[in-house]
């Protein structure tokens, strides 16, 4: 398996941990839909797939985010029966951790077609578009940062210098703030989950009353 150098794997442990040690204290529901660690030969599909349509291996970091999570599940929520849409695994900002293969497809070139991505050597990794997905968060050797293949497709600047620093600050706007660390969208709970809401523009409907933020 060729992968990519990128970051600390020592620090994605640690940051992912203390991430999800918050969660099982704070937000049950959420930590309830965390799925086991993928499995190897995931793991190694994945990265035999980018390598070779896109020339490149999976980041380090993000191997071993996936040797601790393989992805979530959404946890069966009564109240979602009368008061809208709570999804428990999309507890991190940028939306739901996309395992091993729905990671690398957006990014393969499709058949008989060249790379439209113009090299960019990511990893689509998080995204709030799960039936796509479109759009979300990538990982890539120059760090973390947005992408969308809605109009490009499109890949920004980093923001954060990697997968264990992005955990780091999600991990620091729960614990210590500001709410908006991460962005306009704030965290805060509901019926046990851990939702990020911009409060001046809620994406939820009637559950957005039970809505809790935390700072």
């Amino acid at each position: 398996m060729s992968v990519q150098p990128h970051g600390g794997t020592e620090q994605v442990t640690a940051a992912w941990q203390a991430l999800t040690g918050w969660l099982a204290e704070h937000a049950p529901v959420s930590h309830a839909s965390l799925l086991p660690p993928a499995g190897e030969e995931d793991i190694a599909a994945a990265d035999s797939l980018l390598t070779r349509y896109a020339g490149y291996g999976l980041p380090a970091e993000l191997v071993a985010l996936w040797r601790l999570c393989g992805g979530v599940e959404h946890q069966y929520i009564e109240e979602n029966e009368e008061h809208g849409e709570v999804g428990s695994g999309a507890f991190l900002p940028d939306g739901v951790l996309l395992p091993p293969r729905e990671a690398v497809r957006p990014r393969l070139p499709e058949p008989g077609r060249p790379d439209y991505w113009n090299g960019a050597r990511v990893v689509p990794w998080l995204t709030p578009d799960e039936a796509g997905p479109e759009f979300g968060q990538y990982a890539g050797s120059g760090g973390v940062g947005h992408w969308s293949t809605m109009a490009g497709p499109e890949v920004s600047e980093p923001r954060h210098p990697s997968v264990a620093a992005y955990l780091e600050a999600v991990h620091r706007t729960l614990t210590v703030g500001p709410a908006d660390l991460m962005g306009p969208d704030v965290p805060g709970i509901v019926y046990g989950c851990l939702v990020w809401e911009n409060p001046d523009h809620p994406g939820m409907d009637e559950a957005f009353e039970h809505w809790t933020p935390l700072h």
